[in-house]
């Protein structure tokens, strides 16, 4: 199973289709920002773009996106934010979007209290899936976390001017749940990989800049490389 992610879109999908292996892959991964202080209106045309070259998309909203477009996602059936999705038996999803506060009063963030409740019911809810699912896969299914903020303290929460600005909470969840993997973004200038406990943890940086991150799950294995 081939998944490639992205996200800190704001608008901008032209070259999408120049991403190795789009078109094949099983499932592609938008992990927020999909627009600029856009609504449904912005993310439907976001959401064309990527469609017309792979339907099979899940997603949820980042901080510069309007709390519609949660809601609107929901309706499409492809929402991750605050919630898991277990896909095909082969790999279980969480989502956690938005944002822990920023000094730029953007339209979706949260409290690090709301971060921690719905990164908790989204794992529980992984959990169950999880629960119900290996017995009849017979195989470990992996647990991955599609957070837009990152967690604190880490390579990839980090400002061009050294702060650590990521969430305490989602570093609490992970440290809590141990997912096999996180997938991140939100802080352009701080691409890269750390670890957490035993999760890898990747920020694919921002999308027009080339950055995404390809992972392919094998006999429950996960490869991760980042572009």
């Amino acid at each position: 199973m081939k998944i490639i992610a992205f996200g800190d879109i704001h608008m901008a999908t032209a070259g999408v289709e120049r991403i190795p292996g789009i078109k094949e892959a099983d499932l592609v991964l938008l992990s927020g920002d999909l627009t600029n202080y856009g609504g449904a209106k912005e993310t439907k045309t976001v959401l064309d773009d990527i469609l017309k070259i792979n339907p099979n998309v899940l997603g949820q909203f980042g901080n510069l996106d309007r709390r519609e477009v949660n809601d609107y996602l929901e309706q499409l059936d492809i929402n991750l934010h605050g919630q898991a999705r277990l896909v095909r038996g082969e790999v279980c999803l969480v989502g956690v979007g938005g944002s822990n506060f920023t000094p730029f009063r953007t339209p979706s963030e949260f409290p690090e209290k709301e971060l921690a409740a719905l990164a908790g019911r989204a794992f529980r809810q992984g959990q169950e899936y999880i629960a119900l699912a290996q017995p009849l896969h017979k195989r470990k299914i992996p647990l991955i976390l599609i957070s837009h903020v990152p967690p604190f303290h880490t390579a990839v929460d980090r400002l061009s001017n050294g702060k650590h600005v990521g969430s305490k909470a989602i570093r609490t969840a992970i440290e809590h749940y141990r997912p096999d993997l996180c997938i991140t973004g939100h802080i352009h200038e701080a691409k890269g990989r750390d670890m957490i406990c035993s999760t890898p943890v990747y920020n694919h940086g921002m999308l027009r800049q080339g950055g995404w991150v390809t992972i392919t799950v094998s006999q429950s294995q996960l490869e991760i490389t980042l572009q």
